[in-house]
């Protein structure tokens, strides 16, 4: 027997319970959870508890619930897939994007006119309410099955004199050549994160339940730094793991403050 005396509610008291019980080894990854009768003789605790902290841990990603079968405990995942986010370019000036995954569009790019709000707005550099070219794709391995999420946002004045002003749904590899050709020497920042999807986001990604996805936000910046184009691609943080070269960087020279 194992009666829960900790403050809070009975339910959190319980799953904080197993969830010791996961990190010392008892339940390890992939062995069956007891059985909902056996949980409550444990804890000395009702069915509605039992069944609530066990939704909580599954919430949580601890656990899955096989119909039939009964609830174990998750291993942790190997992505089984490599996303290369490394931007090369050719002697001949084309630009290629990551390795040897040959991504395939189940559906046509959704190109469309939107606006900088106050979370895109600051990594291109604009104020809330500029013009923008919006272009999203949905983008599968055929290998694996892994889907990613890629949007781009162009402002217009990145766009006007190219063929993005017509184009905006140019391959980014194709942009960044577009780019470079009206004179920019383009380098990219990245930024990656992690969070829990919304739901359109977990259907379209096809994820299982209390999977995070991986989220990148890459901005193209050209002459004077300036940033030219905003991308974010967003897949399962369970499916895949980004790869990046990382170079050696000429320190910022440092201005001497005056007094």
């Amino acid at each position: 027997m194992s009666e829960i005396q900790r403050p809070g509610a009975l339910y959190r008291q319980v799953a904080a319970a197993i969830r010791d019980a996961i990190s010392s080894g008892e339940y390890p990854p992939g062995a069956p959870l007891p059985s909902e009768t056996q949980l409550i003789e444990r804890y000395q605790v009702s069915r509605p508890t039992v069944r609530n902290a066990v939704a909580a841990l599954r919430a949580e990603g601890l656990i899955e619930v096989i119909h039939g079968k009964g609830s174990f405990v998750r291993g942790t995942p190997t992505p089984v897939l490599t996303i290369d986010r490394t931007v090369t370019r050719s002697s001949g000036g084309a630009f290629m994007i990551g390795g040897d995954t040959n991504w395939q569009a189940p559906e046509a790019p959704s190109v469309y006119r939107t606006k900088t709000t106050a979370v895109t707005g600051p990594p291109l550099g604009l104020a809330e309410g500029e013009a923008l070219f919006g272009v999203d794709r949905l983008l599968a391995d055929p290998a694996t099955g892994t889907r990613v999420l890629h949007q781009a946002l162009i402002p217009f004045a990145t766009a006007e004199g190219t063929r993005l002003a017509e184009h905006p749904d140019t391959e980014p590899a194709d942009i960044y050549a577009l780019l470079a050709g009206k004179g920019h020497s383009l380098w990219w920042s990245e930024t990656v994160r992690a969070r829990m999807p919304l739901p359109d986001e977990r259907t379209t990604l096809q994820l299982q339940d209390a999977t995070p996805l991986l989220e990148t936000l890459r901005v193209t910046h050209g002459a004077k730094d300036q940033p030219l184009v905003l991308e974010t691609l967003r897949t399962s943080a369970d499916a895949a793991q980004l790869s990046y070269r990382v170079t050696r960087e000429q320190p910022h020279k440092v201005r001497a403050a005056r007094t």
